[in-house]
């Protein structure tokens, strides 16, 4: 089989490590990409280490993000395809944004600038961060039955429990405290050119039964595309909430994405 010309970079977001996108990672390479999955700065390379360690995860903000995974995709071969989850899918989508991909995947994107819904199950989901002023500067984990809420509403109690003891790593708060004040902010970091006519195409993937990014979000966030004439595409999964991308249906989501890049030529 040969290689596809642009690579696929997966973007993890809050509370998974970057181990998380794997069997993305070898389900891409098998349809003919080179793939990876850098962490964020400041993650170790493990789990292990990240909940050892959270103050290396501490304090980093949208811009570090941005800055960290552009010194990256700098040094690819192509332009590569960017797949992101939740936080991830927002840093996919300001990327794609700056003409640095050829192409963005957010899976159930955390808000950007301009989106105004904030359902109150997006809020209590994030609550175990806002509830203390202080964790802008921290790391912050989530018990499993944080998790649960969050993440794991769609599959059952001991499937989720089983994803947050594989997966789950402590979190920086900044980023959230930062897409917060989004709307009150002249120069958010959490702002994305929506208008760009030139970049390449966005497919925008929801969960139905999403609590963190609920359908709201997603849809908001597809308005803010409007003006722009590039491809802005949305598929939903009515059944599936925050874990559809580490829980034991990863694979249609998965496949859909193959499909949709196949369908431009990607």
């Amino acid at each position: 089989m040969s290689v596809k010309p642009n690579p696929v970079v997966f973007i993890h977001g809050l509370w998974l490590h970057a181990t998380s996108w794997n069997p993305w990672v070898e389900h891409f390479q098998r349809a003919g990409y080179e793939a990876s999955a850098p962490g964020w700065p400041g993650v170790p390379d493990t789990v292990l280490e990240a909940r050892a360690h959270p103050e290396t995860i501490a304090d980093h903000g949208i811009d570090d993000v941005i800055e960290h995974y552009t010194a990256a995709l700098a040094s690819l071969p192509a332009a590569p395809i960017l797949v992101g989850h939740s936080f991830g899918g927002m840093i996919a989508e300001k990327l794609l944004g700056l003409d640095l991909a050829a192409a963005a995947v957010a899976i159930d994107a955390a808000q950007i600038k301009g989106v105004l819904p904030l359902p109150l199950s997006a809020l209590h989901s994030t609550l175990p961060v806002f509830r203390n002023p202080a964790n802008k500067h921290r790391a912050v984990s989530l018990t499993p039955e944080q998790f649960r809420y969050g993440f794991g509403n769609a599959v059952t109690p001991g499937e989720s429990d089983q994803l947050h003891d594989q997966w789950a790593i402590p979190a920086p708060g900044r980023p959230l405290f930062e897409a917060a004040a989004a709307n009150f902010s002249l120069h958010s970091p959490a702002a994305v050119n929506t208008h760009n006519d030139h970049r390449g195409p966005l497919l925008l993937v929801m969960g139905g039964q999403d609590r963190t990014v609920p359908e709201a979000i997603t849809t908001a966030t597809l308005k803010q595309y409007r003006h722009s004439s590039a491809v802005t595409e949305l598929l939903e999964f009515e059944d599936r909430g925050h874990s559809l991308t580490i829980d034991h249906g990863w694979t249609e989501v998965a496949d859909a994405v193959l499909v949709w890049l196949d369908k431009h030529g990607l």
